[in-house]
């Protein structure tokens, strides 16, 4: 297609050439120049090249003349641009002192002078050097004002600044003007000071940017969220919350968790296992499983046999027979906790499972084994080997393998084992 579109033109442009050239040829044009005595005669067509040869030569005389003292400006451009390149790449290889430098070096072309002063900024402030970096980025605001004030708040929050790092961006943000990267910085500042209010504010226009990638920005959203519910003064206030807060981040896990713990401490288990039994069927999540079962003592007979009965759906899940035998624990039932976490153990062992085994050798009046258990806990937990207790002391009643679970089709009928 191309090609073609090249032909075409060749083809009107060699029509109108031979339409000019017969134009022109019946009548070229008489043109006379009288100069003190000096005379020229010619046609049009003459005349029109002559003056464009004569401002090529002259265009070529004006480069010869500028070339020697444009070369200094050349090589600095030049240089800096290769200053630059060097400065970025030492800032992503951790060369800190090399990039300052070379950036700012980068920085004496007005063109750089922005994004060079803003990355040198940036190396100071991962060295440690937080002074430094904000004095640069007092030179980068003439430059670049709004990146300097984000980067200027990532600095601040960095060094333990993070009330100052609110009330820098603030402004913007009630104006509506704050970057994608200053909402973010907002978001984290307004964490680390207790600023939960402004916290959950910069999460909508936060994910409206598109800045955080899925993940990132739900990391993001269950830290602000769970924060927020973790500091309710009372009951009251955080049922306020918690009704104020959209239906889309009442369905977080982390935020589930937070209100779920934070109401049973208050008191009001009930509406907390309503909460996680209601995630749990929209969807399952071992984080609200752990939670089910630290929503304290009351109902705990109740919650047990509820949580039992979630076997049939998940019987290779560990932090569900956790759970389980932490509630049997509690429950005095040593022997049904002794089987989940022993299974808990055989499908992921972790320390809390080492731990509960520990608490229930110890209701049993076993000193030894419990020791033992608990010893095991921190060894995990500091990633050391553990040492497996007697064959003696392991349920014998209990298969540890994980359960095959039965696929059926669309149709509810079994499948064969492949």
């Amino acid at each position: 297609m191309k090609l073609w579109r090249w032909i075409l033109l060749l083809v009107i442009l060699a029509a109108l050439a031979a339409f000019g050239w017969h134009w022109v040829a019946e009548d070229p044009g008489y043109v006379l120049v009288q100069l003190r005595g000096w005379q020229a005669e010619t046609t049009v067509v003459a005349a029109v090249v002559v003056l464009l040869v004569a401002w090529g030569v002259l265009s070529a005389l004006w480069f010869a003349v500028r070339w020697p003292f444009g070369a200094l400006s050349r090589r600095h451009r030049r240089l800096s641009r290769k200053k630059m390149s060097e400065g970025l790449i030492a800032l992503m290889e951790g060369r800190h002192g090399d990039a300052e430098r070379d950036l700012h070096r980068a920085s004496r072309l007005d063109v750089l002078r922005g994004p060079a002063l803003l990355a040198a900024a940036e190396a100071a402030s991962r060295r440690g050097e937080n002074a430094r970096a904000l004095t640069t980025l007092d030179e980068a605001g003439q430059v670049a004002p709004r990146a300097a004030r984000v980067l200027r708040a990532r600095v601040l929050r960095r060094d333990g600044r993070a009330s100052e790092a609110v009330n820098l961006l603030a402004p913007d943000a009630d104006s509506g003007q704050l970057t994608p990267g200053g909402w973010r910085e907002l978001a984290l500042a307004a964490l680390e000071s207790g600023d939960m209010r402004r916290a959950r504010a910069a999460l909508d226009p936060l994910q409206r940017s598109g800045a955080l990638g899925g993940r990132r920005y739900a990391v993001l959203e269950g830290q602000v969220l769970a924060a927020s519910l973790r500091a309710a003064p009372d009951a009251a206030a955080l049922n306020t919350l918690w009704s104020q807060l959209p239906k889309a981040q009442r369905r977080v896990p982390a935020a589930i968790d937070a209100y779920a713990r934070q109401a049973a401490a208050f008191g009001m288990v009930l509406p907390a296992m309503d909460e996680v039994e209601s995630a749990l069927r929209r969807e399952w999540s071992p984080l609200l499983i752990e939670t089910y079962g630290a929503l304290g003592a009351e109902d705990i007979e109740a919650r047990l046999r509820r949580a039992e009965s979630w076997l049939d759906g998940h019987p290779n899940d560990a932090v569900l027979l956790l759970t389980l035998g932490r509630m049997c624990v509690r429950l005095g039932l040593w022997g049904k906790a002794t089987q989940y976490l022993e299974r808990s153990l055989a499908l992921a062992p972790s320390s809390g499972a080492w731990e509960a085994l520990g608490d229930v050798h110890a209701g049993q009046d076993d000193a030894a084994l419990a020791q033992r258990c608990y010893r095991n806990a921190l060894a995990l937990a500091r990633g050391e080997a553990i040492e497996p207790l007697p064959q003696s002391a392991r349920s014998s009643r209990l298969d540890t393998r994980p359960i095959a679970m039965e696929e059926r089709s669309e149709h509810g009928v079994p499948r064969l084992p492949e």
